[in-house]
């Protein structure tokens, strides 16, 4: 366990209370090893593979780095949480070629959306039956839902639609991890 040189004077002087590091946030790596960059192995052994698959679990309120490109394109999983904080929430989508994430509304939460493969239909409005914002979406797009908008999200490309999405405040249980969109379904209904 490292700890701050409380003798130093940058650190005395910006953290006079200064405890060792992993006090009070375990060390969850990103990408293996305790190195805050998230890429370093740990070890001595230098940088690891790009190509290896990032840690999806979901860190809680816990400080974290994920190369959040890299996470949306490897999760296979319809929903993915990976990160639940007291006042915002990081998912991990992947939706199936002519699937979408389903018409809803969050009353009380403010959506943010990034594409990060592939391509969609993105339709929005003030009630379920009038959604007259209607746009294509692609990879790079972002899409901003505002609390109280009813919103869906369709994949019109052949592949897989990969995105991100962040709840404010968080929209999801801890941990949550819907495999299908039919699981998704089930878990929504089964909540009171």
């Amino acid at each position: 366990m490292a700890y701050y040189n409380l003798h130093h004077p940058y650190y005395g002087a910006q953290w006079p209370n200064a405890v060792p590091y992993g006090s009070y946030y375990p060390a969850y790596p990103a990408y293996g090893g305790p190195c805050i960059c998230g890429r370093f192995d740990g070890t001595g052994g230098g940088w690891q593979d790009d190509r290896q698959r990032p840690d999806l679990r979901d860190y809680g309120g816990n400080p974290h780095v994920i190369n959040i490109e890299r996470a949306a394109e490897w999760n296979t999983d319809f929903r993915r949480a990976i990160w639940t904080g007291r006042h915002l929430q990081v998912v991990l989508m992947s939706i199936e070629p002519g699937s979408d994430i389903g018409l809803e509304v969050h009353p009380n939460v403010d959506q943010f959306i990034r594409i990060e493969e592939g391509y969609g239909l993105v339709r929005m409005g003030p009630r379920r039956d009038n959604l007259n914002f209607v746009r294509r979406v692609s990879e790079d797009d972002a899409i901003m839902i505002p609390a109280g908008t009813w919103h869906n999200v369709t994949n019109t490309g052949p592949r897989p639609l990969k995105l991100y999405t962040i709840y404010g405040p968080p929209n999801h249980p801890f941990g949550t991890v819907h495999r299908t969109k039919a699981e998704a379904e089930a878990a929504e209904q089964a909540q009171p």
